[in-house]
């Protein structure tokens, strides 16, 4: 019986290996490092001979403490591996916040499909999967003809796991420009480009793709049966236990560096590109509508060595002299792609009232992107800002509608670990909170949208 599975989870900011008990859907055991890009070499790229020592000494340290049955692994998107004949980098893995794929824009512009084909908007520097692929191979022609297999960013290391190369739809259907979530097949970009025959075989994200390589078992103590399963994008893995689970309408708010909503059951609604809107792939294999902001990114800018203690005096001191803080921190993506940051009625606001207004302004985007998706009934939120109690009280009385924080540490993890997994029903866990009563909530949710919309 699977019961333990160790989950492989590589996020933008941190990556980690947490063990996770099928039995009460909880985290038993965790590692953790900062993920970091590194700047030598030909342009700035994951670290992944770092990464790969993190897995194997936790994989074997948390093995010591509890058997491991199984393995799983989720990934950020918008990262994609080049990998030759041997299974070797036929370069390195691109950080896809490097601009360099914008110096080839607008030939990348001449042969990318339409939205109406992908669901994948045009974003900026290495945010489009297929612009990297497509700077890769303008730019080291020599190296990216060594390619043998194109291979999204979980299944990369799958292979290092098994030796089995794989693709797989929630990571296809991130924002990349390579696939049609309708038609279920790669997009016409990836036959332009003449990449088929180098995408390695699609194959669901729960397939056993097989046993660990016998020295890899060797090395971390692991039985040398031990399944590894495909695996999947991230913010797909939070979303699956409710797939499962959850009766729509629903929405899943997925936060980490990004904070990803998205809509399962709402109305339908027609998404725009230019707001970071875009349709996802769920590990089921079907279309989700979708829009995101790097919240996790902005909070930690915002937050930077300030303290993150409040009192209810500092809220209604918020609400009282309406401190706002306007979009964006970060600019180029999210729903407010253009707009510069701005404060407004903050002049002398101590620090408990500027994390108040702080978390209020996430919440803020976070309900902007609920609406641009035509989200109904509750949002589940995953992942820290589940946490943050002034956070999921804002966005309930920003939607009107019930937030149920997640008590998972990381959802995503939970998620990946029921690939392993054959339960189809799985009992969600998490606090409920209702709209605020009064109406002070809604009022500053109100003005922030009043003074957002009338900065244009």
């Amino acid at each position: 019986m699977t019961r333990h599975v160790a989950v492989i989870d590589i996020g933008k900011t941190n990556a980690k290996v947490a063990l996770v008990d099928l039995a009460d859907m909880r985290e038993v055991a965790l590692r953790r490092m900062a993920n970091a890009p590194v700047t030598d070499g030909p342009y700035p790229h994951h670290d992944v001979a770092l990464l790969w020592s993190f897995i194997l000494d936790s994989l074997a340290g948390i093995n010591r403490e509890q058997r491991i049955d199984a393995i799983s692994i989720t990934t950020h998107g918008a990262t994609g591996v080049l990998v030759d004949a041997a299974g070797e980098l036929a370069l390195p893995v691109l950080d896809y916040e490097f601009a360099g794929p914008d110096t080839l824009a607008e030939d990348y512009d001449a042969v990318r499909p339409a939205f109406t084909e992908t669901g994948t908007p045009r974003l900026p520097v290495g945010l489009n999967l297929g612009a990297q692929f497509f700077w890769q191979q303008k730019r080291f022609p020599a190296e990216f003809a060594k390619t043998a297999a194109m291979l999204m960013y979980p299944q990369y290391w799958a292979l290092r796991l098994t030796g089995v190369a794989a693709n797989e739809v929630t990571s296809l259907g991130c924002h990349t420009d390579l696939w049609s979530p309708w038609k279920a097949d790669f997009s016409s970009l990836v036959d332009r480009m003449e990449w088929r025959r180098l995408m390695a075989p699609v194959r669901p994200a729960k397939d056993w793709l097989g046993p660990i390589l016998p020295a890899l078992a060797k090395l971390a103590g692991l039985d040398a049966q031990t399944p590894v399963f495909c695996g999947l994008h991230d913010s797909n893995a939070s979303l699956l236990p409710h797939l499962l689970s959850d009766r729509p309408p629903f929405s899943v708010v997925s936060t980490g560096t990004w904070v990803v909503s998205m809509a399962v059951g709402g109305d339908k609604i027609a998404l725009d590109p230019a707001r970071d809107t875009l349709v996802n792939v769920n590990a089921l294999g079907d279309p989700v509508p979708s829009a995101r902001f790097m919240g996790g990114r902005e909070f930690s800018l915002l937050t930077e060595g300030q303290p993150e203690d409040w009192s209810e005096e500092d809220v209604e001191a918020v609400f009282a002299r309406t401190a706002l803080l306007l979009p964006a921190t970060q600019q180029g993506s999210g729903p407010f792609p253009h707009h510069t940051a701005a404060w407004l009625n903050a002049d002398g606001i101590n620090s408990g009232q500027r994390f108040a207004a702080i978390s209020f302004y996430l919440a803020l985007m976070t309900a902007t992107c609920l609406d641009l998706i035509g989200a109904d009934g509750p949002a589940i939120v995953e992942g820290p800002f589940a946490r943050n109690r002034l956070f999921v009280s804002m966005l309930a009385a920003a939607t009107a509608r019930a937030v149920i924080a997640s008590e998972a540490a990381t959802g995503t993890s939970i998620g990946a670990a029921l690939l392993a997994s054959d339960q189809r029903t799985v009992q969600g866990k998490g606090e409920r909170i209702e709209p605020p009563a009064g109406p002070a909530w809604a009022n500053n949710a109100r003005s922030w949208r009043a003074a957002v919309e009338a900065r244009g």
